[in-house]
C-alpha cells in the first residue's frame, strides 16, 4: 500500500500577526483605562498628529483595514470620553492605536488541518478541484485561533497551495445576532439545572445587548434565579455568537480569533465536513473551546467562509473532544463520531444537530500501536463500499498514527474493515518539534480515486499526503 507523501510544508511564522484589542482588565476601567484615555486627551493636536503618524510609520504597511480596527478599538473605549467632546479622526485612531496590540497568532506552532472541497469550484482545469483547509495556529499563551488556507489537488493528485499574502485580519463579532428564545428552550430543555422561565423575561427575540440592559433594567432580575441558571444563560448568550470576516480579504487572511469566555484559551482542532442536505452544501465544524481549565465541545458554521456562526451542543453526550460529524443524515438522523472518556472511538445519534443525548462505544484499543487511546481524525468519507473513517491511535511513547476504518453504509455501527496497520507513522524527518512523534489530522478530502489526507508533523508544521481509495479498502482485513 503505497502512502505518498507531498514534500510540501506549512510551517509557523511568527510574522503573521492581528490587531487585537488590549485589555487592560475587567477591574480596569478607572484604575487603567480612564487615566489613559485622559493622557491622551491632555495631548495637543499637534502632538496627536505627530504620534498617530509614527504609528502608521511603524504598523500601517504590517495591517490590512489597519483603521477600520483602530476605529473598532476605540469604540470599546468610547463611554470613557466624556460626550460633549468632540475629537478629530485622527485623535480617535491614536486612542484605538493604544488599545490596541499585534498578536502573532502563529509564533508557536501550526497544526492539526482539517481539508473540505473549495464552495467555489469554476475556472479549474479538467480533473482538477479546489479545496479549503483549516489549521490550528497557537500564539502567545499557547492560544488557538482558527486559520485557513486554499489551493488545488490536480488530476493526478498533485498539490498545488495558493499564495499566502502573509497578512491576518480577525473576523469581528456581530452584536446584530438575534437570539430566538423558543429555540433556546428546546435546545436547553436537556438542561436539569437551568430555570427556563428565566428565558420569558428577555422576550421572543433579543440581541445580546438589550439582554443586558433587560436583566438590569428588571428589579430582582437577579435575585429570582439560582447561580447555575444565570451562569448557564450568561454562558449561552456570551457563547453563540456570530463574526464576520472582511470581504476584501482573501481566504488566507481570515483569522477566526476566540471570541467568548468558554474559547478564551483557544479554538482547537476544528473538524471541518461538507454537509449537504436537500442539496444544499453547509460547511460545519466541531471543535473544542478551551477556557484554561475546562474545555466543551462547540460548532462553527458557514457557507461562504466569510461570516461564520459559533454555536453551542447541549446533552449527556456533550463532554470530551473529537467529535466528528458525519455529511448527511444517515435514516433521517445526525450522526456523529465521539470519544466520550478520552480513549474509545463512540458513535452518537440526533433528530437535532445541536442535542446529543446518547452515545455508544464503536472500537476500543486493541492494536499494539495503539494500545493508550484511539480516535478520529475527521469526519468520514463516503465510498461505495462504506464509511470511510481515518482515525488516530497512541501507543508507546505517546506516539500517534493515523489508521482507518471502514463501516457500514446504512449502520454505521457495524465496522465493516479495519486496517490493521498504519496507514501513516511519522518518519524519522516526521518525528521531532513543538510535541514529538505525532501526525494528526482533522479532516481529510477524496479526489477521484485518491484519498487526500492533510495532517500535522509534531505539532509544528502541517503537510499532505495521498493515497488510492481502492487500494486502502483492498489492504483492510474484514471484521
Amino acid at each position: 500500500m503505497l502512502f505518498k507523501r507531498s514534500g510540501i510544508y506549512i510551517y509557523a511564522d511568527a510574522k503573521k500577526v492581528i490587531l487585537k484589542y488590549l485589555n487592560l482588565g475587567v477591574l480596569a476601567s478607572s484604575t487603567r483605562i480612564q487615566p489613559l484615555v485622559d493622557r491622551i486627551l491632555a495631548l495637543d493636536e499637534e502632538q496627536v498628529v505627530q504620534l498617530y503618524q509614527e504609528v502608521e510609520k511603524d504598523f500601517k504597511h504590517r495591517h490590512l483595514n489597519f483603521e477600520y480596527y483602530l476605529e473598532t478599538h476605540f469604540e470599546k473605549i468610547q463611554s470613557a470620553i466624556p460626550k460633549d467632546l468632540h475629537l478629530t479622526i485622527t485623535r480617535k485612531k491614536l486612542l484605538g492605536a493604544y488599545f490596541s496590540m499585534e498578536y502573532s497568532i502563529r509564533a508557536a506552532a501550526l497544526f492539526n488541518p482539517s481539508m473540505v472541497a473549495h464552495p467555489n469550484q469554476s475556472g479549474l482545469e479538467e480533473g482538477e478541484k479546489r479545496f479549503i483547509i483549516s489549521l490550528r495556529a497557537v500564539g502567545e499563551g499557547h492560544i488557538s485561533s482558527i486559520e485557513f488556507r486554499s489551493g488545488i489537488v490536480t488530476a493526478d493528485g498533485e498539490i498545488k497551495l495558493d499564495e499566502d499574502t502573509g497578512f491576518a485580519t480577525t473576523a469581528i463579532p456581530d452584536n446584530s445576532k438575534i437570539f430566538h428564545t423558543q429555540k433556546i428552550k428546546k435546545r436547553t430543555s436537556v438542561l436539569s439545572d437551568f430555570d427556563q422561565t428565566i428565558l420569558n423575561e428577555l422576550g421572543e427575540t433579543f440581541t445580546k445587548d438589550n439582554a443586558t440592559s433587560k436583566a438590569l433594567a428588571s428589579s430582582n432580575f437577579i435575585s429570582k434565579y439560582d447561580e447555575k441558571t444565570l451562569a448557564i444563560l450568561d454562558k449561552i448568550i456570551d457563547s453563540n455568537y456570530d463574526v464576520v470576516t472582511p470581504e476584501n480579504s482573501s481566504l488566507t487572511e481570515r483569522v477566526v480569533f476566540p471570541s467568548a469566555k468558554q474559547e478564551s484559551n483557544g479554538m482547537e482542532d476544528v473538524r471541518l465536513v461538507e454537509f449537504i442536505e436537500n442539496e444544499k452544501s453547509t460547511y460545519i465544524g466541531t471543535y473544542t473551546a478551551y477556557d484554561g481549565h475546562r474545555i466543551s465541545p462547540q460548532l462553527i458554521i458557514t457557507e461562504d467562509f466569510v461570516r461564520f456562526k459559533i454555536r453551542t451542543m447541549y446533552g449527556a453526550a456533550v463532554n470530551d473532544k473529537g467529535f466528528a460529524l458525519f455529511p448527511e443524515k444517515i435514516n433521517g438522523q445526525f450522526v456523529m463520531i465521539g470519544r466520550q472518556g478520552g480513549v474509545n472511538l463512540t458513535l452518537m445519534y440526533s433528530d437535532d444537530l445541536f442535542i446529543w443525548e446518547n452515545y455508544s462505544t464503536l472500537l476500543s484499543p486493541e492494536d499494539a500501536w495503539g494500545l493508550v487511546q484511539i480516535g478520529n481524525c475527521g469526519s468520514p468519507i463516503k465510498t461505495a463500499e462504506g464509511w470511510l473513517l481515518t482515525t488516530h491511535a497512541v501507543g508507546s511513547i505517546r506516539k500517534y498514527v493515523i489508521s482507518a476504518i471502514l463501516l457500514d453504509l446504512e449502520d454505521p455501527s457495524k465496522i465493516i474493515k479495519k486496517l490493521t496497520i498504519p496507514l501513516i507513522s511519522p518518519n524519522q524527518a516526521e518525528r521531532e518539534g513543538y510535541v514529538p512523534n505525532v501526525v494528526y489530522s482533522c479532516g481529510s478530502m477524496q479526489h477521484e480515486k485518491l484519498l487526500v489526507v492533510p495532517y500535522a508533523i509534531s505539532d509544528s508544521a502541517c503537510t499532505f499526503g495521498t493515497v488510492d481509495i481502492e487500494e486502502l479498502l483492498r489492504n483492510m482485513e474484514d471484521c
